[in-house]
């Protein structure tokens, strides 16, 4: 029952980005990407790294044969899971410039407008399949990782990881689209999530000792976690968010 931290990373920059073309499962890193993913590297080395989960995109197994390149992990604790993978986009905008008309009203549609969260307009991956995704993903990170470990994945499911760590089966198709617009994920950014395995066993004690003391001193945060139906006593915290830029990685609020 030890606790776990997970360094979850989005890949570097990749052509396609650079390009502003929307992506599928292929597509190779820039020159840029690769030089952030080295200079990433450098930092990763001294966060103790024992485990690494990847997604099986081709960006994404780019990266982390950079990443491992520093870290020389052996095959044995590196596992590739289609969890970790970015949204499906719809077959028919893959490939086409962001201001494209239909690639722009498919990607709005599902990013920045409140909809169904069952709506289907092709065959991409909905808000509905993703967030089931991303539940399946905690339970088998918090299962499966180790003291220190290592997430390759993409942008659109990070979001999501987070906003599922945050408010779980509840998690709104509003409140996605809050955490979505407000908290970019930028490539080769580090995000530390810690799963704490103690807190399912003594949550009802945390409980009590709540009720006995009252509410905390932060009222503001309180009123945050009612107003929102946050579980406070949740297993999951995230302490840093989209960070590659320091040698440490400092608490910080989303």
């Amino acid at each position: 029952m030890f606790t776990k931290y997970f360094y979850l990373v989005r890949h570097g920059e990749t052509v396609m980005n650079k390009n502003q073309q929307r992506q599928g499962e292929e597509g190779r890193l820039s020159e840029l990407g690769i030089k952030e993913v080295e200079e990433l590297s450098k930092r990763l080395v001294n966060m103790h790294i024992k485990k690494m989960f990847i997604s099986p995109f081709e960006r994404t197994r780019e990266t982390a044969e950079i990443i491992n390149g520093f870290l020389n992990l052996e095959m044995k604790d590196i596992t590739m899971t289609y969890l970790l993978a970015e949204r499906k986009n719809p077959t028919c905008i893959i490939g086409k410039n962001y201001n494209d008309p239909m690639a722009k009203t498919f990607v709005d549609t599902m990013d920045k407008s409140v909809h169904d969260p069952n709506l289907r307009m092709y065959d991409e991956e909905n808000f509905q399949d993703l967030k089931n995704r991303a539940i399946i993903a905690k339970d088998y990170l918090a299962k499966n990782g180790t003291t220190r470990n290592l997430c390759v994945t993409h942008g659109i499911f990070l979001k999501m990881f987070l906003s599922i760590l945050l408010y779980d089966k509840a998690l709104s198709v509003k409140q996605y689209i809050e955490m979505s617009l407000y908290n970019p994920a930028d490539n080769a950014g580090v995000t530390l999530v810690k799963y704490s395995p103690a807190k399912i066993i003594f949550k009802p004690l945390l409980k009590f000792w709540d009720f006995i003391v009252g509410e905390s001193e932060d009222e503001e945060l309180e009123e945050e976690i009612k107003k929102n139906k946050l579980d406070k006593y949740s297993p999951w915290e995230i302490l840093a968010y989209n960070d590659y830029t320091r040698d440490g990685f400092k608490k910080l609020r989303i």
